[in-house]
This record gives C-alpha cells, sequence and structure tokens, in this order.
C-alpha cells in the first residue's frame, strides 16, 4: 500500500476518474432510456443494479489484463485486415446499440406505446413486469461489456497499478449513480433531448464499429457535437417556454 503516499498515484487517480466518467457518459444515457421504459417505482433500482453491473464487468476485466491484452492479437484476418477478439466485441456492440437506438427512436418519432396486452390477473400483470425489469437489466448488462472493455483498455494505458485502476473505476461509477436518476428525469421530461440523446448512441454505435475495423474517432469530437447539438436544443426548450409564457400571459391594460 506504499501507493497511497505516492502524489502521482493521487494524480493518476484523479485524472483516470475523471476520464472515466466523461467515458460513463453514453452508458449512462443509455441506462436512463432504457430505465424510462420501466414503472417509475422501480427505475431506482434498475439503475443501481445496471451501473452495478458496469462497475463489476469493469473490475472483473482489470483483473483478468492478461486476457484483455490478448483481445489485441489477430484470431483471422479478411481481405488483408486482422481482426481481433477485441474488434469482435467492438462490432457485436456497435451493431447492437445501432438496432436499440434505431428501434428507441422510431418508437419515440412514430409515437407507439410498447405496452403488453391489457391483463386483468395480478399474477400475470406481476410476471409480465418482472419480464420486462429483467429484459432491460439483460439489454444494460451487454452494452456494458462492451464500454467496459473500451474503459479499461483506456485505464490500463495510463496506469500501471491495479489498485489505482479499480479504485478509480469504483470511484466514477459511484458518481455516475448520483448523475444518473436526474439526467434520466430531465431525459424523460424533454422528449426532444431523447431523441437527441439516441442520435448520440447511433453515432456512438458507428464509432464503435468504425473502431472495430481499426478507424479511429477521437472520442472529443464526438462529445463536442453532442455538447453543441444540446446547447442549440438547450436554446430551443428555453425559446418554447417564452413563448408558451407569453402566449398565457394577462393582456397588458
Amino acid at each position: 500500500m506504499d501507493f497511497l503516499l505516492d502524489p502521482n498515484a493521487w494524480i493518476a487517480f484523479a485524472m483516470l476518474t475523471l476520464l472515466e466518467i466523461v467515458l460513463g457518459v453514453d452508458n449512462i444515457i443509455f441506462i436512463s432510456i432504457l430505465v424510462g421504459r420501466i414503472p417509475q417505482r422501480r427505475r431506482d433500482a434498475a439503475r443501481r443494479l445496471g451501473l452495478g453491473a458496469a462497475m463489476i464487468s469493469r473490475l472483473l476485466l482489470l483483473a483478468s489484463l492478461s486476457w484483455i491484452m490478448g483481445l489485441k492479437a489477430d484470431l483471422f484476418h479478411v481481405f488483408g485486415q486482422g481482426v481481433s477478439g477485441r474488434d469482435l466485441v467492438l462490432l457485436l456492440g456497435g451493431l447492437f446499440l445501432l438496432y436499440k437506438s434505431s428501434h428507441e427512436i422510431f418508437i419515440e418519432v412514430e409515437a407507439i406505446e410498447e405496452s403488453a396486452p391489457p391483463e386483468t390477473d395480478p399474477a400475470a400483470l406481476r410476471a409480465a413486469g418482472n419480464k420486462l425489469f429483467w429484459t432491460v437489466i439483460g439489454q444494460i448488462a451487454v452494452i456494458d461489456i462492451v464500454f467496459s472493455l473500451d474503459s479499461v483498455i483506456t485505464a490500463v494505458g495510463m496506469v500501471d497499478n491495479l489498485w489505482v485502476m479499480a479504485s478509480a473505476v469504483v470511484a466514477a461509477v459511484g458518481v455516475m449513480l448520483f448523475a444518473a436518476k436526474p439526467i434520466g428525469e430531465f431525459i424523460d421530461g424533454h422528449p426532444s433531448i431523447k431523441v437527441l440523446a439516441l442520435a448520440f448512441l447511433v453515432m456512438v454505435g458507428m464509432v464503435l464499429i468504425g473502431e472495430a475495423f481499426d478507424m479511429h474517432v477521437p472520442k472529443g469530437y464526438v462529445y463536442a457535437a453532442m455538447a453543441f447539438s444540446l446547447a442549440v436544443e438547450a436554446l430551443n426548450i428555453r425559446a418554447r417556454k417564452k413563448r408558451q409564457e407569453a402566449k398565457h400571459a394577462p393582456p397588458a391594460a
């Protein structure tokens, strides 16, 4: 535990924690959108389970560093392009994210309600609710693996102390746990922001697919584009609110 007295270790911890939080933004958005399909009373539990799965998957991957580094080795070649285990995980994760985000955008744009047929049997209602709950948790766990892989590979490249990496992961997930609820409530309360967030996830899916084919896109560009879009949409929301207030304001004497 001598590293606790090393200021460089604390600097690395702070930098890695911040980076893990930034890299977890897309994960929080994905969890918030999926959790929005669950009844209100079970959303907090779903968020905790989803982020708990993210933390566990990251720690398990950190505990198997040699396996992680082995994922970079080519398994086979297609048209002269080497394909590694990491490439396959990123490709499948990107395709899953593209499908799920596009499906959610279709539901939002077409105003389709995904609901089960009306049931009168309380046991059937509970079973349907439990099925939806665990389906959402399963989808979160699948994409957590992809985001965790990217996050852990970044951590391994920055820090060589396993305890520092694990501590940063736990601290980052703790921050994300507090941020997930207000972000989710904000997205649910603003349909246009929800569609924008889904479009962001489509973009992240495309970036993951590009990474699988060794086409590196700096995430800074992706986040900058998202921040600009959010700023424009924030102005639109404010403008709509002002118009509504002016419309309902009493006429001047």
